[in-house]
C-alpha cells in the first residue's frame, strides 16, 4: 500500500485528540452521502417520468410520420407512396385525415380534432392498450364507430351505454354565408365504442373514426393529412427514416417519434439537467465541511508531520496524505449515498411508497423511478471531482502556511 494512502487511512479511522474533528469528518461524510443520494433519487425519478411519457406517447404516435412541407393535405395516390410501400423496413402504413370539428352530444358541445384512420392503425399503434372503457372498434359490419379521448368524454358527459349518438359538424367546402347554419356545415352521426386515456393533450383533442367516414364528412376523395408508419424492429429506424426521406423528397417532412414531440422532450431533458446542476451546487456547499475537517486535521497533526519529515518524507508526500484523506471522506460519502439512493429507488419501484396526489386520475399511482447506470457513473465522477477540489485547497494553503513557513 502506498505510504501516503496508509497514513491517510489511519488518520480517517483513528480517534483524534479533539472530538470536534471526528464530528466534522462525520458530518462531511453524511453531507456528501446526502447530496449523492439526492442526485441519484432525483435523476431516477426524472428517468421514470421520461420513460412513462415515452411509453404513453409511443402508444399514439407512430414510428415515422410523413406530412407535406407546405399545405394541408396531399394525394394518397402519389407514385412516391407506391415506392414507399415496397420498402422492406416498413411493416404498416396508415393513411390519416385530421380536421377540427364541432362535437355535439345531447345539449353539450365541444371543439375537437377528428382523426380518420385506415385499417392498419390499431396494428401500428398501441392505443388499444390504452382503452379504459369499451373497446377499440371503428367498424362493425356496415356501422361506423368512434373512439374518443377521456377528456372529451368528460366534457361532453359521453356514456357508452347511452343511446345518443355523437354528432360531428365540419364546415362545407366553399360554403357561402346563409341564414341557416345547417347549410354551411356537413353533419354526420356516429356512436362511440370506446374511450382512451393516454395524455391530457391527446385525451382532450382527438376523436378517432374510420377514414372513409372522415372523407365523407369532409367531402374529399383520396386526399390525406399524414402517413403514419410502423418500422420493422429488425431494421434501423434512423436508416429507414433516411431512406424514406430520399423517396419522398424535399416536399415532405419525415419525423421520428422524438421529432414529433421534440419541444416536450427538450423541456424534460433541460429540467433534468437544471435540477442536476442545482443539486450539484448544493453538494459543493456541503463539501465545505471537508475543507474544515482537513484544515483542523492538518493543524492537529503538525507534530506527526514533523516526525514524518524527519524520516525523509518530502512536502509533496505529506500533502498527498491529506489529499488522500479528503478523497477517502468523499469516497465514503459517495459510496454510502449511492447505496442509499439505490435502496430508496428500489423501494419506490417495488412498493410505490410515495404516492401521487389525486390517485386514480393518473395512469400511475406512485412516482415512477428508473435507475440508469450512466447516471450512477456521472454522479460518482462529479462528486469525486468536487471532493478533490474541496481537498486540494486546504492541503495546498494550510501546508504552505503551517509547514513550509515553519521549516
Amino acid at each position: 500500500m502506498d505510504f501516503s494512502l496508509f497514513i491517510a487511512r489511519r488518520y480517517l479511522f483513528a480517534k483524534k485528540t479533539q472530538n470536534t474533528i471526528n464530528l466534522i469528518s462525520a458530518i462531511s461524510v453524511i453531507g456528501v452521502a446526502t447530496g449523492t443520494m439526492a442526485l441519484i433519487v432525483v435523476l431516477s425519478v426524472f428517468n421514470g417520468f421520461d420513460a412513462l411519457v415515452h411509453s404513453l406517447f409511443n402508444s399514439f404516435n407512430p414510428d415515422l410520420k410523413i406530412s407535406i412541407a407546405e399545405g394541408k393535405r396531399f394525394s394518397s395516390e402519389l407514385p412516391e407512396i407506391s415506392m414507399l410501400r415496397q420498402n422492406k423496413g416498413v411493416l404498416y402504413i396508415t393513411e390519416v385525415i385530421e380536421e377540427n370539428a364541432l362535437l355535439k352530444y345531447g345539449n353539450k358541445q365541444y371543439i375537437a380534432t377528428i382523426k380518420g384512420v385506415s385499417d392498419d392503425f390499431v396494428k401500428m399503434s398501441g392505443i388499444d392498450s390504452m382503452i379504459i372503457d369499451g373497446d377499440f372498434i371503428l367498424q362493425q359490419g356496415n356501422n361506423d364507430y368512434a373512439v374518443i379521448g377521456q377528456g372529451i368524454a368528460i366534457k361532453l358527459a359521453v356514456g357508452l351505454s347511452f343511446v345518443n349518438p355523437l354528432v360531428i359538424y365540419v364546415p362545407k367546402k366553399n360554403a357561402r354565408l346563409t341564414m341557416n347554419p345547417d347549410r354551411a356545415f356537413n353533419r354526420k352521426y356516429v356512436f362511440p365504442s370506446g374511450i382512451f386515456a393516454i395524455q391530457q393533450d391527446f385525451d382532450q383533442k382527438y376523436v378517432i373514426v374510420p377514414i372513409d367516414f372522415a372523407r365523407k364528412l369532409l367531402d374529399i376523395s383520396s386526399d390525406i393529412s399524414f402517413l403514419e408508419l410502423k418500422v420493422d424492429p429488425a431494421y434501423d429506424p434512423l436508416q429507414v427514416q433516411q431512406e424514406i426521406k430520399t423517396i419522398m423528397g424535399e416536399k415532405f417532412l419525415v419525423k421520428n417519434r422524438y421529432e414529433q414531440e421534440e419541444l416536450l422532450y427538450r423541456i424534460m431533458k433541460t429540467e433534468k439537467w437544471a435540477i442536476f446542476f442545482i443539486l450539484t451546487f448544493i453538494l459543493i456547499v456541503a463539501s465545505f465541511n471537508i475543507i474544515g475537517s482537513l484544515t483542523m486535521l492538518i493543524i492537529e497533526k503538525k507534530k506527526d508531520i514533523t516526525v514524518i519529515r524527519s524520516m525523509g518524507a518530502d512536502i509533496k508526500r505529506i500533502r498527498k496524505v491529506f489529499l488522500y484523506e479528503g478523497w477517502l471522506i468523499t469516497l465514503s460519502g459517495t459510496l454510502m449515498g449511492l447505496a442509499l439512493g439505490t435502496l430508496i429507488c428500489w423501494a419506490q419501484q417495488t412498493f410505490g411508497i410515495i404516492r401521487l396526489q389525486g390517485s386514480g386520475s393518473f395512469v400511475i399511482d406512485a412516482y415512477p423511478v428508473k435507475m440508469v447506470a450512466s447516471d450512477f457513473f456521472m454522479v460518482f465522477v462529479t462528486v469525486m471531482i468536487i471532493g478533490y477540489l474541496a481537498s486540494w485547497y486546504p492541503v495546498r494553503y494550510i501546508t504552505r502556511k503551517f509547514i513550509i513557513q515553519e521549516s
